[in-house]
């Protein structure tokens, strides 16, 4: 028998010992089991509740495992010195030597200063404390709460120097302005709202996104945060990210809402029987009978106006394995307006997954969103003027059913409004598709390569039916309207990343390549008139019969595409965590712009000093965080051109027609554009100075920020110029310079916290003053633009507002009002100083306020007791004017049997035949304090496998307001040229209710 060895020989006769295979395991048995071992335990947070999720690896090893949803792991370990890294978003990671145990158990404390407060800058993220620029960050659990039919109502009252007004509109996206307007143009817009990104993708549609999906909004203000992304970032950056699964992690959350809403005010006008007693007191015939009284009280506010029922689910389900990230999500909203007829339905469907490689060196990953919109309408413009005009004693209806109409009558509101509201509608179907596919390589360590390209495709569906009684469309027969387009934004982007951490340096540089194509108007609109019956509407255009080809008209809207071709770097470097720096440099070259002009550089420089981590603070106790920013640099505005701005083109000008040609119709084809080589983007440079700091241990955290924002190269795109030098009456040229100044101010504080209380409050609050500098330039001479034009009676060639330098955007020009002589009548002041009792001339008129406001803020309140949560939302403005010409129009005794008065006219002495001119009379404060939302909500963690939290909460919208302003609601829109007024296009404002649950799995 041969024999066995069990001495170290056994390794030098192993070809001899094949006999032993038997004894061998049973040698080498003690040895493995003493290197190799399981470590079991449960990882929680430091309230003791389970983490799920977390990351547990085996430092300088291979083996990970992930706490399950009851916070419990499992990992084997190759013997006592290996070392457990424990890791989890938002907290501190732990290192524990494993040693001889098989049981740990592992608390992780949350940090507070680096990991929670990553914030996404252009092309990467940076901690919070490494910061040089302006930048605010909202996190999902500060989102308002509400019936939200953008992202950006999120932010309203969250964010300092930023102004966002809304009306009730479910269909009107609200104007968003940051740090002050900075452009005079009126194309499209004038387009003053920031510059969105969502998840990397530059220039995507809010529309695509629903607030539930949304993790982190941040804000970037300053150009030293946004010049990275060029002429498109002049009135700053909104960069969205969406939600993800944390590692390890498998969620299903599902959130549902019923809302109930009604309008919070009311323009309290004379009912019916008040209007004949208004009308005999002051000794005027009756109203004709039955044409303009058949005995009616009739509310027409209350006809127009309802209550409005509106819902909203969302439902997702994401996951992160050890090397995929994927994910899905399907949201409804319905929104019906309060006014009839109007509401909003969205669907929108999102899934992404990416999929990592070569132990996590290579990430593939594909985002697809669709969001389609169908939005209903009525003529807004006629419907809210005639629901206030419209005479009270006659009803809606006659004795057959039929709409009640006097077409002969004159004055404001002549039609009858409800039949405007039912006879006349307008739909909007949007179907907006967004895909993004994503390369990104590991190549060394601090190196990754970055691949992006996006596909969004808008396709737009507008239809719209005046039927055969509707007032807008009198004997026609029905007209109708079909329209179809698609808009399609192409981008591709390539850039590197390279951080590096040597000693005490840290240094991030980013270099990279973008280019896109947006190819809009794809598609044609058409209008007909004269059906047979109204069955159809605006279906099967065919069967329609006009009498004449003026019947029969096409839309203006030719198909544009325009290319953005760039290259940019940035480089950021940090010394001993104390001294920052930031410079970046971006080229972009645009096929909007002239010849001349296609190119343009955007450069930033921007110093940070964290002074918490000077020697002479470290014996301090009063600071917790501190730390100076200072920066400047160069943005621009391109948005809302299309391709044919600078050069000159020909189509049919506005309000020509069709003419006979030698017995041809045809066309009539001129100029519509001139060209300009040297038309170029408005440049915004701003110079940001800012302290961060923290107080007690961070219980009390701020930051103060004071910048100068001048706008050169504004864009005038309606400059009259002479027809004997151009061929067409305007155009469009750089001409004038803008300045904003402002200081911003954001406050955080935690006056309570105990282990069952916690108190959170937050303030923020912002002045900016607006200013423009010059109109002028070496070969335009432009003194002032005038604005607004109102109308009204008698005044259709007034304007109400004027650009001019020395004055903010937004400024007033109107008559003024000296009140009542003996006779009653109103009297105003003239140019010379003298007093007149008839309609003074536009040269009397004067500069008397502005919409700009002084002063914008927000004060959010979040309290938590053990599962119950309580928090509102104050916010509002002061120091800015409303022109109320809704009540001025209405204003006018003499028009009484015509139209209907505001019991505010009662007070006004029937022969004041001036009492309707618009003046500084009307010109009233837009100052407000507004409780926007309410929340009270109990969350309920039943700590078991399958449900991780339910909350149920109710909130409420829009509580109470405090304001000396006598229109319908003093948030008037703040966006354009002409901001400020209110002119009977105000959709009311609402109260909302809401009742919601929301629970994750």
């Amino acid at each position: 028998m041969k024999k066995c060895y069990s001495t170290p020989l056994l390794w030098l006769q192993f070809n001899r010992l094949r006999s032993c295979k038997l004894v061998l395991p049973l040698l080498l048995a003690p040895a493995v089991a003493l290197a190799q071992q399981t470590v079991k335990g449960t990882v929680t947070d430091e309230k003791n509740a389970a983490l799920p999720g977390v990351m547990v690896r085996v430092k300088d090893g291979s083996t990970v495992a992930t706490s399950d949803t009851d916070g419990s792991y499992s990992i084997k370990t190759s013997g006592p010195a290996d070392i457990l890294v424990f890791s989890f978003v938002g907290t501190v990671s732990k290192e524990v030597v494993v040693g001889t145990q098989t049981s740990l158990n592992v608390t992780l404390l949350p940090d507070a200063q680096k990991l929670k407060d990553v914030v996404v800058i252009g092309y990467g993220t940076a901690s919070r404390q490494d910061i040089t620029g302006s930048v605010t960050s909202i996190k999902a659990e500060e989102f308002n709460p509400g019936v939200l039919t953008t992202p950006a109502e999120l932010l309203q009252g969250k964010v300092a120097g930023l102004n966002i007004t809304k009306s009730g509109d479910p269909n009107q996206r609200p104007s968003v302005v940051l740090r002050g307007p900075s452009t005079i143009r009126t194309v499209n817009g004038g387009v003053t709202e920031p510059f969105y990104v969502i998840d990397g993708v530059p220039g995507a549609s809010i529309d695509l996104l629903a607030p539930d999906d949304i993790a982190t909004i941040d804000v970037l203000k300053d150009a030293s945060s946004t010049a990275i992304y060029g002429t498109r970032a002049a009135n700053g950056v909104i960069i969205i990210t969406t939600k993800r699964a944390k590692a390890g992690q498998s969620r299903l959350t599902y959130s549902a809402y019923g809302a109930v809403a009604k309008v919070s005010k009311k323009i309290d006008v004379l009912s019916g029987d008040e209007l004949r007693q208004y009308l005999a007191d002051n000794n005027t015939r009756p109203l004709a009978t039955p044409t303009d009284d058949d005995g009616s009280n009739t509310n027409w506010q209350d006809l127009i106006e309802r209550t409005s029922y509106s819902t909203n689910h969302n439902l997702s389900f994401t996951g992160s394995a050890t090397a995929t990230d994927y994910g899905a999500s399907v949201n409804y909203l319905k929104n019906n307006g309060v006014l009839i007829n109007t509401s909003l339905k969205r669907l929108i469907y999102r899934g992404f997954i990416n999929q990592r490689f070569f132990n996590n060196r290579l990430k593939l990953g594909i985002n697809i969103i669709n969001s389609s919109t169908t939005q209903n309408d009525i003529p807004q413009g006629s419907t809210l003027q005639g629901m206030l005009f419209y005479l009270p004693t006659v009803s809606p209806f006659n004795p057959d059913g039929t709409y009640k109409e006097n077409f002969t009558r004159t004055g404001s509101g002549p039609l009858n409004p409800l039949s405007l509201a039912n006879n006349n509608r307008y739909v909007t179907k949007d179907n907006k598709t967004l895909v993004n596919g994503l390369v990104q390589v590991d190549v060394l360590t601090g190196l990754k390569l970055t691949l992006s390209g996006s596909t969004q495709r808008a396709q737009t569906n507008l239809s719209s039916y005046l039927n055969s009684q509707s007032g807008l469309a009198v004997n026609l027969g029905g007209v109708a309207r079909r329209a179809e387009y698609v808009n399609t934004n192409d981008v591709l982007e390539a850039y590197a990343n390279y951080d590096r951490a040597f000693g005490q340096h840290s240094l991030q540089l980013l270099a990279g390549y973008s280019y896109q194509q947006d190819r809009t108007n794809d598609g044609f609109g058409i209008t007909t008139q004269n059906f047979a019956n109204d069955a159809l509407g605006s279906n099967n255009l065919y069967l329609s019969n006009p009498s004449s080809l003026a019947q029969l008209s096409f839309d203006n809207n030719p198909i544009s595409t325009l290319r953005l071709a760039s290259q940019y770097a940035r480089v950021q470097y940090q010394y001993a965590d104390r001294y920052l720096a930031q410079v970046s440099l971006r080229r972009d070259g645009s096929s909007v712009f002239g010849v001349n002009n296609r190119y343009g550089y955007f450069p930033t420089a921007a110093l940070g000093w964290r002074l918490i981590n000077e020697n002479f603070m470290r014996n301090q106790q009063l600071f917790s965080d501190l730390k100076l920013r200072a920066g400047y640099g160069v943005s621009g505005n391109s948005q809302g051109f299309d391709a044919f701005s600078a050069i000159l083109i020909y189509g049919t000008p506005p309000g020509s027609s069709k003419y006979l040609n030698n017995g041809v119709i045809a066309n009539v084809v001129n100029a519509v554009r001139n060209e300009n080589p040297d038309l170029k983007w408005e440049s915004t440079a701003t110079t940001n100075v800012g302290l961060d700091f923290g107080l007690f241990q961070n219980r009390f955290t701020g930051s103060v920020d004071y910048y100068v924002k001048k706008t050169s190269d504004l864009i005038d795109d309606v400059l009259p110029v002479s027809s004997t030098e151009f061929q067409y009456t305007t155009y469009t040229a750089n001409v004038g310079r803008m300045t904003n100044r402002g200081i911003e101010v954001a406050l955080s504080v935690v006056p309570v916290q105990t282990t069952a209380f916690t108190w959170r409050s937050s303030l923020n609050f912002s002045h900016n003053k607006n200013n423009i500098d010059n109109l002028s330039t070496d070969r335009f001479t432009i003194p002032y633009i005038q604005t607004a034009q109102l109308g009204g009676k008698g005044q259709s060639g007034n304007y109400s507002q004027i650009v001019q330098p020395g004055s903010p955007l937004g400024t007033f020009k109107l008559w003024h009002y000296l009140g009542k002589n003996e006779q009653g009548v109103s009297t105003y002041q003239k140019a010379d100083g003298s007093v007149t009792a008839t309609q003074p001339l536009t040269t009397d008129m004067r500069e008397v306020g502005s919409a700009q406001p002084k002063l914008i803020y927000g004060w959010a309140n979040t309290f938590n007791y053990k599962g119950f949560d309580l928090n509102f939302l104050v916010r509002g403005v002061q120091g800015n004017k409303i022109l109320n010409a809704t009540l001025a129009g209405l204003n006018n005794p003499a028009d009484a049997r015509l139209q209907n008065i505001p019991r505010f006219t009662q007070g006004e002495a029937f022969t004041d035949i001036n009492a309707y001119l618009i003046s500084d009379r009307f010109l009233e404060s837009g100052s407000y304090l507004r409780l926007d939302n309410a929340t009270l909500g109990y969350t309920l963690r039943p700590h078991t496998q399958y449900v991780q939290a339910l909350r149920l909460y109710v909130s409420t919208n829009n509580l109470f307001i405090i304001t000396k302003y006598r229109g319908i609601d003093p948030e008037i829109n703040i966006g354009g040229l002409t901001p400020g007024i209110d002119n009977n296009n105000f959709y009311p404002k609402t109260r909302t209710f809401t009742l919601g649950l929301s629970a994750s799995f």
